[in-house]
């Protein structure tokens, strides 16, 4: 009886998916940027009776400018995908933060201002990719919280930043997760015992020539 000839059947390899990569905003990208968030909001501004976002082109382009904010862009095969915006410190007149609060509480937050996603890129990843990207943005700089504000009737909003961690600080609409820090310094090191691994340095052999002559 002859035996049935058994086939293999290569499995097709999946052909992978696209690529996000961050980067920070330059001056060239405001036009690109603007005409993003005005679509990436557009859906929510409908939905909310807080200000629209973005209050206006103007507004966006002194963002730019100040010293104290991190804009980021992040893009798939150069197509902006994703927004973020978050400061360091309160500035400005039109801000929503009580500094106190935080001091008192002994938190060190990284203000997430804005973050955005295109409506065609939900549910991909890409979101999960920015909040990873703020938290790492936290830990390195020694930030404990990523404080942000989202409208208490943004009910997708509020359960996906729930289920990453957010809290409400209090019977406002603030929300913040915890971060996991990581210092900039390194911390001390034990040197082996014995004598000496090298030579100075020349700098520092100089400087110690120069105070004792």
């Amino acid at each position: 009886m002859a035996r049935a000839r058994r086939t293999t059947r290569k499995k097709k390899k999946k052909d992978p998916g696209p690529t996000i990569e961050v980067r920070r905003l330059h001056r060239r990208d405001l036009n690109r940027a603007w005409d993003f968030l005005k679509v990436a909001f557009r859906g929510v501004n409908l939905e909310t009776v807080e200000y629209q976002r973005p209050r206006s082109k103007q507004r966006f382009e002194e963002v730019y400018d100040d010293e104290g904010t991190e804009q980021l862009l992040f893009e798939v095969e150069s197509q902006i995908v994703a927004y973020a915006e978050v400061s360091y410190e309160v500035t400005g007149s039109d801000n929503w933060i009580n500094p106190r609060y935080f001091e008192k509480r002994e938190m060190r937050p990284l203000f997430v201002d804005e973050l955005a996603v295109h409506p065609d890129w939900n549910g991909r990843g890409v979101g999960s990719f920015v909040l990873e990207q703020l938290h790492h943005l936290a830990r390195v700089r020694g930030l404990t919280n990523l404080v942000l504000e989202v409208a208490e009737n943004n009910e997708n909003a509020l359960q996906w930043y729930k289920k990453r961690g957010f809290r409400k600080l209090d019977a406002a609409i603030f929300m913040a997760a915890s971060v996991d820090v990581e210092p900039e310094l390194l911390p001390p090191r034990e040197l082996p015992p014995g004598g000496r691994e090298g030579a100075a340095p020349a700098d520092a052999s100089d400087d110690q020539s120069a105070e004792q002559s």
